[in-house]
């Protein structure tokens, strides 16, 4: 995977076949990724796994809203 200057990575290669790294990786695009990072998230994993990503409340809010609105 090749890192991005603007999220900073705390190892060289994340294993997105981990299911705990995978969460991880998700989280920080949506807090810190670019809309470029943000629009090749898969959209279905990322609203499966919102609940459990403990992302600061008005960003989850924004998020669940989004998939609330698409519905």
């Amino acid at each position: 995977m090749k890192q991005k200057n603007y999220i900073v990575w705390s190892k060289k290669e994340i294993d997105l076949s981990d299911p705990f790294q995978r969460k991880w990786y998700i989280k920080q695009v949506l807090l810190h990724g670019r809309a470029e990072d943000i629009s090749k998230l898969d959209w279905n994993e990322v609203s499966t796994l919102l609940p459990e990503l403990n992302l600061p409340e008005h960003i989850e809010k924004l998020w669940r809203d989004y998939f609330n609105a698409q519905k």
